[in-house]
């Protein structure tokens, strides 16, 4: 039985009651799998208190809203970063040296980020979803299982004029010798672990222009990129983290994966936009409507799942997966994505600055009506014109946190996150048991469990 659908452009979220719909996974072109059973989607609860409380104890009550869940059950006890370690030892190492420049300024500024310690979240995804699809190397046609190498280039050297220092010298393209070379996993191809450090390499990109546009003054525990070397060379360094990107990707010599994760750059303005629109209305005093959680979630798609998704589709497509087993990375992506987002927003309103690892809080102090302000501001329409004016007066933002707390609104975000946690692990209910579908799995709990 549907107890309620939300959607957003395409995005659909529908609570059922009976099993999730299985997707057939026929992943072999040659061979057919036996169907494994399908995954239940597990759900947690919070300890609710019961003590109707002013605002001191709304606050605290908000942010122990993850302290009543339980432990992850036995049956999932993988560690997804274990699962592709030997791949993601050697991630920072290969982008960086995808990144050398000439110019010393410029190589310093571009692997900046790359020297401090990120969650590595997108490329893990990658690396677990082109294992969870794989096919033996021995069944894929001759071209797939003997690849060119990933960093062969399509035009002369010369004529690219793009040197990079921190790569071997070209010879020639009859002489070039394959420059990717660190050994993993037989089941992921050398192109699936190169989509992995563009996949990277783009959020990188993303994060350099943010803190620009943001202002940010820390990145990591660091001081951010903007505040180091300045705006005009930290968006410099996003632009040229970009053009490597694509100079990567072109060289995977697909063209449908080209066409998927260039899309992807072009979502990521499209949703920075959106985000400083901030609503669907124009009015200084907007009213809630029903497209304003909509608008939410087409903008959050763009800004955070699609280079999720999209990358997840992409690693099937290389993969040469049937075509319902890249839907259904696809839809794994963009639930997972959507998820992440949206647990990130409410740990802006439920943990300290200490467990975040970075400043919390900073939504509203940059105008941001993210999901929980939204749920409140459908029972509290004095919220409009707060977020008309982006929280510019003096006394908004402790006003629209108060109303936060004081209403469910952090409870309605865990509980939408938590239906497109649920929907990512039922898109993947059909793939072989493994333990790549167990971390796949295991990453849609980690991501409702995560404090930073």
């Amino acid at each position: 039985m549907r107890a309620r659908t939300v959607s957003a452009a395409g995005l659909i979220v529908t609570r059922t009651t009976s099993a999730p719909t299985s997707v057939c996974f026929q992943c072999l072109r040659h061979d057919s799998l036996p169907s494994p059973f399908p995954v239940q989607s597990r759900k947690y609860h919070p300890t609710r208190r019961r003590d109707a409380s002013p605002f001191g104890a709304a606050v605290s009550a908000a942010q122990t809203i993850f302290k009543g869940m339980p432990k992850a059950p036995p049956g999932i006890s993988v560690d997804p970063l274990r699962i592709v370690g030997k791949e993601l030892k050697f991630l920072s190492k290969n982008i960086r040296q995808l990144l050398g420049s000439g110019h010393p300024a410029l190589d310093k500024v571009a692997k900046y980020y790359t020297h401090s310690e990120g969650k590595h979240m997108r490329p893990l995804l990658v690396l677990l979803m082109s294992q969870a699809t794989a096919i033996d190397p021995r069944k894929l046609p001759a071209e797939q299982s003997n690849p060119s190498p990933v960093d062969n280039p399509l035009s002369q050297p010369s004529i690219l004029d793009d040197s990079n220092p921190d790569l071997n010298p070209l010879v020639s393209r009859a002489t070039e010798s394959h420059q990717y070379n660190i050994a993993g996993d037989d089941n992921i191809l050398a192109s699936q672990r190169r989509l992995a450090e563009i996949t990277e390499l783009i959020h990188t990109a993303s994060l350099l222009h943010d803190d620009v546009i943001d202002n940010a003054v820390t990145r990591r525990a660091s001081s951010s990129a903007n505040t180091a070397f300045g705006n005009k060379m930290a968006v410099l360094a996003g632009d040229f983290l970009l053009g490597r990107a694509s100079v990567a990707l072109a060289r995977l010599r697909d063209p449908e994966v080209t066409e998927l994760m260039a899309t992807v750059i072009a979502n990521l303005v499209e949703g920075e936009f959106m985000q400083l629109k901030n609503t669907a209305q124009d009015e200084a005093k907007p009213v809630y409507t029903d497209d304003t959680l909509n608008y939410y979630l087409q903008k959050t798609y763009l800004k955070t799942a699609s280079l999720i998704s999209k990358s997840c589709r992409s690693s099937a497509v290389l993969g040469r997966c049937a075509p319902e087993v890249v839907e259904a990375a696809y839809s794994y992506g963009r639930n997972l994505g959507l998820a992440f987002q949206l647990v990130d927003d409410m740990l802006d309103y439920t943990v300290t600055e200490a467990e975040m690892g970075k400043p919390v809080g900073a939504d509203l102090e940059l105008g941001l009506a993210t999901a929980p302000l939204l749920f409140a501001w459908k029972s509290n329409p004095e919220l409009g014109p707060l977020v008309g004016r982006k929280f510019r007066e003096e006394g908004d933002v402790q006003k629209a946190r108060e109303l936060v707390y004081q209403s469910n609104g952090v409870e309605q975000t865990r509980l939408l996150a938590q239906e497109y946690a649920d929907k990512a692990v039922a898109a993947i209910s059909d793939f072989p048991e493994g333990e790549a579908k167990s971390g796949l799995i295991e990453m849609c709990e980690k991501t409702m469990r995560r404090r930073k």
